[in-house]
């Protein structure tokens, strides 16, 4: 049988290889998004020898089975059948025979992560970005870098690629690639520098007989993500609507004077070689009675690395307090930061209660009633905080990962909003 692309992955190759830099291609699952990428890595990898290019995931275990040992394998052996390669299962990256590289890595793997972002590369594919945050999307491509010529003697053009099952309007690919605007400050995309294209399972004609009517079984919203692609408007029951955290905007010089500060953390059991990140949420009390967040400084750490920034930010801001999660390990929290500076004043709190019945009334705080304003104001764009905050319902969280960065804001806001004002005194409360 004669190897050829679906049409869909055909109009992807040639988008792949059009004048823009970066190419989203985003839709259902099983429509031949990761496939096509890989393709196209693989052509560009044998016309430019000595070139580098790498696929990334969220979690290494994933692009290694997912990616390593199944896509990648199964689009050489159907589309290039005669060209020799191997594949260095130890260190993750494949060797064409003109030593060209594409290497693979799980963005939670330290150790590897300090290794593949050691190098320059002139492909960079983030797979399955819904999972990412635009934080470390913006880490990937200052490492797009590599400057290779192809076999004709012209340079080979640097390019990103990025697929997803579409998940709500907040994410930064929906604003980025559909909506052209920057997801950090709203400014116009560059014209022409971003491109996008949708493929579904129904475009997909090699697909075994049921699958289709799998996906048809699915609640309506999975459907809609999986079978259909689509972005969704809104998460149903979302106690942040997008409208309304973007009526709470207001500029840096808009800020009154602050009567408390508090910086909130949400540690994680990671040591900062993987695992969830450790949420870092500033936020202050105007004399006007309103609640300002000033910024997320949320990371992926070891203990010694978050609770340093955790202690930065309490002196740069001149904070009353520091407020920990302690369901991680109280006594670590507390040795971990009072290994730093055993100064500052510091309030464990614990959750007793599940994570959006926590957030249901600080997001009471952001709605507008009868006689009531919102009593909190974003100083700013928080891209990666505020996709966490969209996907809170009232059923739960319905993000992928942890909400760490929106935990850290509902307990500043719980502190400062919610809560009597208590005297906070050196050491631990």
């Amino acid at each position: 049988m004669t190897f050829s692309l679906t049409d869909k992955q055909t109009q992807l190759r040639d988008l792949a290889a059009s004048p823009a830099r970066h190419i989203l291609a985003y839709g259902g699952s099983r429509s031949g998004k990761t496939f096509g990428f890989c393709y196209a890595i693989a052509v560009r990898a044998l016309s430019a020898p000595t070139s580098r290019h790498l696929i990334a995931r969220l979690h290494n275990i994933d692009v290694r089975q997912s990616v390593m040992m199944d896509t990648w394998p199964a689009m050489m052996r159907e589309a290039f059948p005669g060209v020799d390669y191997e594949i260095n299962k130890s260190d993750q990256y494949v060797l064409f025979d003109n030593d060209s590289e594409v290497w693979m890595g799980g963005l939670d793997d330290k150790e590897r992560v300090d290794k593949i972002l050691g190098k320059e590369y002139a492909t960079i594919f983030p797979n399955e970005c819904s999972q990412i945050v635009y934080e470390t999307i913006g880490v990937l491509r200052t490492r797009l870098a590599q400057n290779v010529q192809k076999l004709n003697g012209q340079q080979l053009a640097l390019k990103m690629y990025y697929d997803l099952n579409p998940v709500g309007r907040s994410h930064w690919t929906y604003r980025e690639f559909v909506e052209g605007i920057r997801p950090d400050n709203r400014m116009k995309m560059k014209e022409g520098s971003r491109a996008y294209i949708v493929l579904n399972p129904t475009d997909n004609p090699h697909l075994p007989d049921g699958y289709l009517e799998e996906l048809d079984a699915l609640p309506e919203r999975q459907r809609q993500r999986f079978k259909e692609g689509s972005y969704q408007s809104e998460v149903p029951g979302a106690l942040w609507p997008l409208d309304r955290i973007d009526a709470c905007r207001v500029a840096p010089e808009s800020v009154p004077e602050l009567v408390r500060i508090v910086v909130a953390v949400d540690p994680s059991g990671s040591d900062g070689s993987g695992g969830d990140n450790q949420g870092i949420v500033i936020a202050g009390l105007g004399v006007d009675g309103i609640a300002y967040v000033l910024e997320d400084a949320s990371c992926r750490l070891s203990p010694a690395g978050w609770a340093g920034r955790v202690v930065k930010k309490y002196h740069q801001y001149e904070a009353d307090k520091v407020l920990a999660e302690a369901n991680y390990g109280g006594a670590m929290v507390e040795n971990t930061i009072r290994q730093e500076d055993n100064q500052v004043p510091v309030k464990l709190v614990n959750a007793s209660r599940g994570k959006h019945i926590r957030a249901e009334p600080v997001a009471a705080l952001y709605e507008d009633r009868e006689g009531h304003p919102s009593t909190v104001r974003h100083v700013g764009l928080f891209t990666d905080m505020e996709e966490q905050m969209s996907m809170f319902t009232t059923e739960g969280y319905q993000g992928a990962g942890s909400p760490d960065r929106a935990d850290a804001l509902v307990w500043a806001l719980t502190e400062l909003m919610l809560k009597k004002p208590a005297r906070a005194y050196p050491g631990f409360a």
